[in-house]
């Protein structure tokens, strides 16, 4: 089984997430962020990675350290749910439709963190969220996951849109790069011997 559960506690924030990439997308999320884990619940359901998260945070300042804390701890909980990476497709893209908006996520599991974000939104606000900090979870996962990531609006208007389809996009990319390929499953997907 490839899972994980990560720990982590600091000042501003306590987040645990547990994964199974090996799931069916079931999902148990809460942060005390509504929107967020409206988010996180399409990430888990369009990736079919299992997910339960707990957080809370320092909601009196704002959501960002909570938002941020747990992008960080899911990039780590797929760093170690996924070893030493033998076997699995590695890259993953997905362009995904959603009403006025279409988002293209391109990703690679290189263990190289590099975050392209050409996603801009047209409200800073979707209810009480601040837009900002979806580019701020990208970064997060991106970081702490060692994912070379590339997000791009090609089209949009309704902010919640663009954000839930970024998020999709994220989950259908992720799915396909996760998922292990029968006709190298002993091997690594690189030529350097190394990820």
């Amino acid at each position: 089984m490839r899972t994980a559960k990560i720990t982590r506690s600091t000042s501003e924030t306590s987040i645990e997430v547990e994964i199974n990439l090996d799931g069916t997308g079931t999902y148990d999320n809460q942060t005390g962020v509504g929107f967020f884990d409206h988010m996180l619940d399409q990430l888990s359901r369009h990736s079919l990675i299992d997910m339960t998260i707990r957080a809370k945070g320092d909601y009196h300042i704002d959501d960002h350290h909570t938002v941020e804390d747990t992008g960080i701890a899911i990039g780590q909980a797929l760093v170690k749910a996924l070893a030493d990476k033998k076997g699995i497709n590695r890259y993953g893209h997905f362009a995904l439709a959603m009403d006025d908006t279409q988002v293209r996520c391109a990703l690679d599991l290189s263990g190289r963190s590099y975050l392209v974000w050409n996603c801009p939104f047209t409200a800073s606000k979707i209810g009480t969220f601040d837009t900002e900090l979806v580019r701020e979870f990208f970064q997060a996962i991106s970081l702490h996951g060692g994912i070379t990531l590339h997000v791009d609006l090609v089209h949009g208007v309704n902010s919640h849109h663009i954000a839930e389809a970024a998020f999709k996009a994220l989950a259908k990319a992720l799915r396909m790069a996760v998922e292990t390929d029968p006709r190298m499953s002993a091997a690594l997907p690189s030529t350097k011997g190394a990820l």
